[in-house]
């Protein structure tokens, strides 16, 4: 007879023999028949890279090799289905012998459905054959399996060899990006994903990859050995999936039993079906009508329902686009008012015994009935008040049956603490079982373990004293694990290309926790080493999503800064608390107005003439190269010191100048942002030559870079810790390591001598300096901002919003397209795209060219000219479906940044000031700017119209709202106070309400200690008290030293409510508390 695979023997020929000798072993020996099947899956899997000129993955294992290809969208999920089944099956031939016909014979049909795909995708067809006839029985003499056996070997061998010289090969690679390369490729792709979608899996086949997948995830399966006609029954201490088995209405395709339990009933269909309705008939119809003779096995009875837990699938991996189509089906039966789901993989027999004990509605109950208390406790949490209310909303938006819920903290205002609470409440609810708590840096991970560690709860027990932890080392769970903690990296790599019982299964967490969720702004961002196996930000915010959606969980997200994918992922934030509100209510320290150094080179930018000589260091070579007589003027500004050109003397001028004002010998210490890693090494060298001047020990100055050379991720570990608790370093020097989530208060200066275009990077660069640190008494910190980074970030933030603007983000240009009805305004934000893209392509570096022709099959600069050429009706769509590939392009790196120009010119401090309200206003001018400010709002802000006539009548809640108002409008107490004392040359403290009424009524302003001062001698003098009266003013005074404000509602917060609050303190004033305040109040603000 003739071989079904004879269609491949032209083209093809050593697969057609592996899979002709296969076909002959099918009745004869099962074994070696899987075996050449794994083979002849092995040898597909390289062509199709020699074919694609694909680069080899590191790991060269199959199992990485076929994911590699799903990942670049060479293949479709269900051809790496199939080439998966042939790995698996032929590595059980291999290792334990395995031997079945049955299983042989699906194997071959797989193999057959590759070929007929490979054949029509990558060669000239089937010729005709379109049929899968089953082999005759015949035999094969031992000597000629022998002979072709040692043949097809020596091919292999030479096939392997012959494309890893190719790959070695220059022309192999460059025409891998050819033009016409590109174009045929994308054809294949087309043409693969065509015959793709037209297999047609049988049933038996379908069976196969189910239960591959059930393997996985921890069931034992075999739809044709491990049936219920074979006799297989459930097992103590056995995770069985049972085949065919039979209900009073027909035989379900799998009953799943946790030992003597059934919990579960599982319809498969075939690949093409959609399975979303034959969960709620299908399964439903099993199981409501389990035999009478398998009674022992039900647990329970839930209405009609005998068995908790059913699913349907056609095991199609699940795709959000085909989610009817794809997927795990599932429904939870025990209550009426649950809804299907599609899961991204199957339940573990854990995960449903989990399920089972889990009682959410109780559990809800539980925790809305469980006080507070214990988070205000002082010898515990001691939560703030903000804070606890961060965990109310959370928990009220649980009950409220939302599953992603987005938080927005400052940095500084305790969100690991808060996450803390919110753990122990969850736990001891039981309202979660098991909490993954999901970190994007080691760092980060790290100290929150620390955090679980120490922190105080209960009867002084910590969080880990209480609860199993597992911390980042830790790649598995147990059953008793409640906490574990993961960096996204770390998770991709075991959900995404771990193979067997290292995957973790969808039901191993019902919570992840994401601390730090703004991750993924793309603008100045350097990639850690750990990173680099992600090809760029977009590929991490992709791998990063995967993770949070691959689990069956709710998903509680934390940041300060949320960016556009933040919320894209997890909604709009439920509850914020901003950097102003946390400085206005004493959370978090304010910074002075930032030292502006101006520099001469700073000012008039560095310029070569035609002609002139340079020299050029190129990072990657670790080269210095001599370029003479250039060709063209070259110019730069401020901007591009130490990114394009490296100019020693400015930096040497600037931090000559900062260092007057820094010692590391102090307590405060000073965090410096450089551009990147050479940049960084140029600024320890100055640091230490400036101060060795001094006698200061080498070691108060170091490097913390996420690429450190010198040992490593360990090494990097110790240097913060060593920053956050030693003594030295004192002045550290960062690129992207310390921009977030790090926790230092002693932190009392920043440097940026690196200015960014991100608004998300900028805020997390200066949360780095706003925690309190009382035990060096800090109060405010300084910035130092030499190359203009304020004035960079004030214009961004300031953007009109159709103007073309060279600074505009991605997101505000997208929203621009998105949110304007007038095509003349579109069409302005489309060509300020066009033209940001085309200036980043016309020198993108190789490596981001590479990625987005694998990512979209054709050049950048044929995807601008395709995206030119939409109809101006029709961009938004076309844009809104490429977004991934244009935020790409957008956020590429040029090929002129690899080359830095090395500067001799000399420098020196032109200027140095402190401005005012964000710009360069004079002190006087600020002022009266403020004034105009009360002036055109006293009718539209009711604090205003109230400080003017009847101060004493102000509440706290709009003393807030009018501090919170003026600092939108630039202006701070604290600058504004500055600005006073530099005016009129006078060193005096005000509050806002004494100098609103200055401004506005054109009263004295006087100090606040000597009008509060003034204020209790006119008090005391009006009125008798006695002693314990004496008690409560002297409190109270303390209370106006540090609020400057007092109302009725103070009384019930902080200290006087830990005394007794409003009502202890009316009664000791023999209930004239209110009398008695306005009257000082009185005194106080009207002079």
């Amino acid at each position: 007879m003739n071989s079904n695979f004879i269609f491949l023997q032209e083209d093809h020929n050593l697969l057609y023999n592996i899979a002709y000798l296969s076909e002959k072993n099918l009745y004869s020996d099962p074994n070696t028949c899987m075996f050449k099947l794994r083979q002849f899956s092995e040898v597909m899997i390289n062509e199709i890279y020699q074919i694609e000129h694909i680069q080899l993955p590191y790991e060269g294992n199959q199992a990485t090799k076929i994911n590699t290809l799903k990942k670049e969208g060479i293949i479709e999920p269900i051809i790496a289905d199939l080439f998966h089944q042939l790995r698996l099956k032929g590595n059980d031939a291999v290792h334990s012998v395995y031997a079945s016909q049955k299983s042989a014979e699906t194997l071959l049909r797989m193999a057959y459905q590759l070929a007929r795909w490979f054949a029509l995708s990558y060669g000239e067809g089937t010729k005709g054959h379109s049929e899968f006839v089953l082999p005759e029985k015949n035999t094969i003499s031992v000597e000629d399996l022998k002979t072709e056996k040692e043949s097809q070997e020596k091919q292999i061998e030479t096939l392997q060899k012959q494309l890893f010289e190719l790959q070695k090969q220059k022309e192999y690679l460059e025409e891998s990006q050819s033009k016409e390369f590109l174009s045929a490729q994308k054809e294949r792709v087309k043409k693969s994903q065509k015959y793709a979608g037209q297999l047609s899996l049988s049933e038996a086949e379908t069976r196969k990859i189910i239960d591959a997948q059930l393997n996985e995830a921890g069931w034992e399966a075999d739809s044709i050995h491990l049936t219920y006609s074979q006799g297989v029954r459930p097992k103590k201490g056995k995770n069985i999936a049972i085949a065919e088995f039979p209900t009073d209405k027909g035989n379900a395709d799998y009953a799943l039993f946790a030992g003597l339990k059934l919990v579960g009933i599982v319809e498969a269909k075939p690949e093409h079906k959609d399975i979303s309705a034959i969960i709620t008939n299908q399964c439903k119809d099993y199981a409501t009508h389990i035999k009478s003779e398998h009674s022992e096995y039900i647990i329970s009875q839930w209405g009609a329902y005998q068995v908790p837990f059913v699913f349907a699938t056609n095991g199609r991996k699940y795709l959000k686009q085909l989610e009817t189509k794809s997927g795990i089906w599932f429904l939870d039966t025990r209550r009426n008012d649950n809804i299907p789901k599609a899961l991204q993989s199957w339940k573990s027999p854990q995960g449903l015994l989990e399920d089972l004990e889990k009682d959410i509605e109780k559990a809800n109950q539980k925790l809305a009935e469980t006080p507070y208390n214990l988070l205000r406790d002082k010898d515990g949490l001691n939560l703030r008040e903000y804070q606890i209310k961060a965990v109310e909303t959370t928990e009220r938006e649980l009950l409220k049956g939302k599953s992603s819920i987005l938080l927005s903290m400052a940095t500084g205002t305790g969100k690991t603490r808060t996450l803390l609470a919110m753990i122990y409440r969850f736990l001891k609810t039981q309202r979660f079982k098991r909490i993954l708590f999901l970190v994007d840096r080691t760092s980060l991970g790290e100290q929150a373990h620390d955090v679980f560690k120490e922190v105080r709860l209960e009867d002084l027990q910590t969080l880990a004293n209480i609860y199993n932890i597992k911390g980042l080392e830790d790649k598995t769970i147990e059953r008793e694990t409640k906490i574990h903690l993961s960096t996204v990296q770390a998770m991709v790599k075991r959900i995404l290309y771990n193979e067997g019982e290292n995957v973790p299964s969808v039901s191993d967490y019902d919570l992840i926790i994401i601390d730090e969720a703004h991750r993924g702004y793309t603008l100045d961002k350097e990639m850690a080493d750990d990173e680099l196996e992600f090809r760029n930000q977009d590929d991490f915010i992709s791998k990063y999503r995967s993770v949070i959606d691959y689990f069956d969980a709710v998903k509680i997200a934390v940041t300060a800064t949320p960016a556009l994918h933040t919320t894209e992922i997890f909604g709009k934030p439920v509850f914020e608390y901003s950097y102003r509100e946390a400085v206005l209510d004493g959370f978090l320290v304010d910074y002075n107005l930032p030292h502006q150094i101006i520099t001469q080179l700073r000012k008039e930018g560095i310029h070569y003439q035609k002609g002139d000589t340079i020299q050029i260091f190129d990072p990657e070579k670790n080269e210095i190269t001599d370029f003479s007589e250039i060709e063209d003027e070259l110019d730069f500004d401020i901007e591009q010191f130490n990114k394009k050109i490296i100019v020693e003397d400015f930096n040497r001028v600037v931090l000559n100048e900062i260092t007057q004002d820094l010692d590391p010998e102090g307590q405060g210490k000073t965090l410096i942002f450089a551009v990147d890693d050479q940049h960084a090494d140029l600024i320890v060298k100055i640091l230490k030559e400036i101060y060795a001047e001094q006698g200061i020990d080498n070691d108060a100055i170091k490097k913390i870079t996420a690429n450190d050379s010198m040992g490593g991720k360990k090494r990097v570990l110790e240097a913060i810790k060593q920053f956050k608790n030693e003594k030295y370093p004192n002045i550290a020097v960062t690129v992207d390591l310390l921009t977030t989530g790090i926790d230092v208060p002693e932190i009392t200066s920043l440097v940026f001598l690196r200015r960014v275009k991100s608004r998300i990077l900028f805020e997390q660069m200066l949360g780095r300096a706003t925690r309190l640190c009382p035990k060096i008494n800090k109060e405010n910190f300084e910035i130092y901002d030499p190359v203009g980074v304020f004035e960079s970030i004030v214009d961004f933030t300031k953007m009109t919003p159709v103007a073309t603007n060279p600074s505009a983000s991605f997101e505000d240009i997208i929203d621009g397209i998105n949110h304007n009805g007038e095509t003349s305004s579109v069409k302005k934000y489309v060509n300020q795209l066009i033209g940001r893209l085309q200036r980043r392509v016309k020198n993108i570096v190789k490596q981001d060219e590479d990625y987005f022709l694998n990512l979209q099959k054709t050049t950048p600069q044929e995807f601008i000219r395709e995206l030119k050429e939409q109809p101006i009706d029709e961009v938004k769509i076309f844009i809104q479906n490429h977004k991934k590939a244009i935020e790409f392009l957008f956020h590429s790196k040029s090929k002129s940044n690899q080359y830095k120009i090395i500067s001799d010119k000399t420098d020196q401090v032109a200027e140095r000031y402190q401005g005012y309200g964000g710009a360069e206003q004079r002190p006087e001018d600020y002022i009266e700017a403020f004034r105009t400010f009360i002036t055109e709002n006293q009718n539209r802000i009711a604090a205003l119209s109230i400080l003017c006539s009847r101060p004493k009548e102000l509440t706290r809640n709009e003393l807030k709202s009018l501090r919170l108002e003026m600092e939108q409008a630039g202006y701070s107490i604290r600058e504004i106070n500055h600005a006073w004392n530099k005016a009129k040359n006078v060193d005096i403290t005000t509050d806002i309400i004494g100098i609103v009424r200055t401004l506005a009524l054109g009263s004295a302003l006087v100090d606040y200690s000597v009008r509060l001062e003034n204020a209790f001698k006119k008090l005391k003098n009006h009125r008798q008290f006695t002693k314990i009266e004496e008690k409560w003013l002297d409190r109270i005074e303390k209370h106006l030293v540090k609020e400057q404000f007092i109302d009725h509602e103070s009384f019930n917060t902080g200290a006087f409510k830990n005394e007794g609050g409003y009502e202890k303190i009316n009664k000791a004033f023999k209930n004239q508390l209110d009398e008695i305040v306005d009257e000082l109040k009185e005194y106080l603000f009207v002079v």
